[in-house]
């Protein structure tokens, strides 16, 4: 190729270089949607009706009672970069608008049949001007703003047909609106699709309301497991909904984020969150929660992508510490007198062994068993002597049962049957004991007390090389977990004394599991990093198992541990602990009352 025929550099055309700028801000009908509500919020209207034909893609028409748009800026509002949100660069340090670029009408009106109509005054007298056109025409209307899209990408054939089918397009627009609607409370939303109304969010003006909006959105079965929560530290606020953890879902589509008002999907937010779910939450199940999170604007970058899904904190690791901490401890305070929760339905694939043809279930009260329990119930007495449970408990009179109740029984050498106030507890032994031992074990271990229980005779233990030269490498950290291991040979260990709260495990089992830990988290520079976890596996092994027979008494001292026990709704591995079966529901299957 010659100078002559190498391709001259021009300028675009605005029209084509409108085009090019909306691929960046219209990728599809749900993006419109999204961009017209944050003006209409951004303009203080309290009321937003939006009206759908197509999926969005035949007709899109938005309407709010905000300030308004004088007619002398119409024109102006349709060309690029042009907005009344920022005036210097300095305000692009501190938005405080949802909106802020001044590409959005701009961009939608060049890929549309477009028309805005608004008045910014109280007699109803408003104009209208059509994309692409810059003269502005007497149009009637009250108080506020229309913005009507007819045709989207009727000019971008290509961009149209990478549209999905009506209904997919829809749903997409449904949940822009969901998380506008849950960010914004305060404001009532209806939306119309193909002429027939779809949903009216009636404006809520306290939690009550809020929390009936909640219900509308995310479900009424959320909110019933959801806890309300509210914190400050400093100039950072965090308020919204956690579920508890057997609320968990098998996907994260329950999972709301607002920063400043904003919906975002952050991976340090998310971080932090299952940080604070960590132990609580079963295999890959992931937790629910709408949460909004209020800072200073300076303190949040929004200008990170066209999108403004993203944002970028400049304080990362105070964001992360706040929200993990706060979220930790709401979850650790959730106890059984709190609420109840729901029957177990865990998505695992496994299901239970139903009994055979002809078998019926059997419950009896256990046999005394010495062990874990009894070791519980004597740590109970000793933290609270005033309390300590006799062989069968039994309320004073016109006393409330606690919370979890009294002890009936023990079924299938598996479950604590309980009365309490409400009804039925069923109770899963391992499961609430492995809580119970392992909130234990960790407090210890961060006082720094943890103490142990030296063995009569030391244990000899044949392992293998790598095994011991991991067990020598974390002597100290083993020490301050309560293990005292000596390398006795080039394959082999001596037990001296393991943690005296699993004083009743199998001293070689527990410490082959700690070594598989060990190795699994890549040596002893590695362990201090996975000590929750080795904890929890020391915890799981030391408690009671299925047939272990307990007194009442021993049943008794569970479950008022567990009552004082922080995340004791589940086990280490997120499995729910106990359940509640109401009388009404117990009258209900035997047809009492009809």
């Amino acid at each position: 190729m010659t100078v002559a025929d190498a391709p001259r550099i021009r300028q675009l055309p605005p029209q084509l270089a409108d085009q090019i700028a909306a691929g960046e801000v219209v990728e599809r009908p749900a993006s419109v949607v999204k961009e017209l509500l944050e003006n209409s919020l951004d303009a203080g209207a309290d009321r937003i009706d939006i009206e759908l034909r197509q999926g969005g893609a035949g007709l899109i028409r938005i309407r709010d009672n905000g300030v308004g748009i004088p007619r002398e800026d119409l024109a102006l509002a349709l060309c690029r970069h042009a907005t009344s949100k920022l005036l210097q660069l300095s305000d692009l340090d501190a938005v405080a608008t949802l909106g802020f670029r001044g590409e959005a009408l701009a961009s939608i009106a060049s890929v549309s049949r477009f028309k805005l109509t608004s008045s910014s005054e109280a007699d109803g007298t408003g104009w209208c001007v059509h994309g692409g056109d810059a003269d502005s025409r007497p149009a009637p209307h009250p108080r506020g703003t229309t913005v009507e899209v007819r045709d989207l990408f009727f000019n971008t054939p290509a961009r149209r047909r990478f549209l999905r089918t009506e209904r997919t397009e829809y749903l997409r627009i449904e949940e822009v609106v969901r998380r506008l609607a849950l960010g914004h409370p305060e404001v009532a939303i209806g939306i119309q699709h193909n002429g027939r109304q779809i949903q009216d969010f009636s404006a809520a003006a306290d939690l009550i309301g809020r929390e009936h909006r909640l219900a509308a959105i995310c479900g009424r079965p959320f909110v019933e497991q959801a806890r309300h929560l509210q914190l400050e530290h400093g100039e950072l606020r965090l308020s919204g909904w956690i579920a508890l953890p057997t609320f968990s879902r098998s996907q994260a589509d329950l999972q709301y984020f607002f920063v400043n008002g904003r919906s975002v999907r952050d991976k340090l937010v998310s971080h932090a969150v299952r940080q604070a779910y960590r132990d609580v939450l079963y295999q890959q199940r992931h937790p629910a929660f709408v949460l909004f999170l209020e800072l200073p604007p300076a303190e949040v970058d929004v200008n990170v992508h066209p999108t403004k899904h993203e944002v970028r904190f400049r304080e990362s690791r105070d964001i992360h510490d706040f929200l993990f901490g706060s979220l930790h401890r709401a979850l650790a305070e959730i106890s059984p007198g709190d609420t109840r929760p729901p029957p177990a339905r865990i998505d695992s694939g496994e299901q239970a062994a139903a009994p055979g043809p002809g078998v019926q279930p059997q419950m009896a009260l256990a046999q005394p068993r010495p062990g874990a329990i009894r070791e519980q119930l004597a740590a109970y007495r000793d933290l609270h002597p005033e309390q300590a449970p006799a062989e069968r408990e039994e309320p004073a009179d016109g006393a409330e049962p606690p919370p979890l109740g009294y002890a009936l029984a023990q079924l299938k050498g598996a479950f604590i049957l309980a009365e309490n106030q409400e009804g039925l507890v069923l109770v899963d032994l391992h499961a609430a004991h492995e809580r119970v031992l392992y909130e234990r074990l960790k407090t210890a271990h961060q006082r720094g007390n943890l103490a142990t229980q030296p063995l009569l005779v030391p244990l000899e233990l044949r392992v293998s090389a790598s095994e011991a030269d991991a067990a020598e490498d974390c002597a100290a950290a083993f020490r301050a977990i309560g293990l005292e291991i000596d390398r006795s040979g080039p394959a082999a260990l001596r037990i001296r004394a393991i943690p005296a709260l699993v004083r009743d495990a199998d001293a070689e089992g527990l410490v082959r599991d700690v070594l598989a830990d060990v190795l699994a988290a890549g040596g002893a520079e590695r362990l201090a990093a996975h000590i929750d976890g080795v904890l929890g596996n020391m915890a799981c092994r030391a408690a009671v198992h299925v047939n272990d027979r307990l007194t009442v008494a021993e049943m008794n001292a569970l479950l008022r541990a567990m009552e004082r026990t922080p995340r004791s709704g589940q086990c280490n591995h997120g499995r729910p602990t106990w359940t509640q079966i109401p009388l009404a529901e117990l009258d209900q299957l035997f047809l009492r009352g009809r």
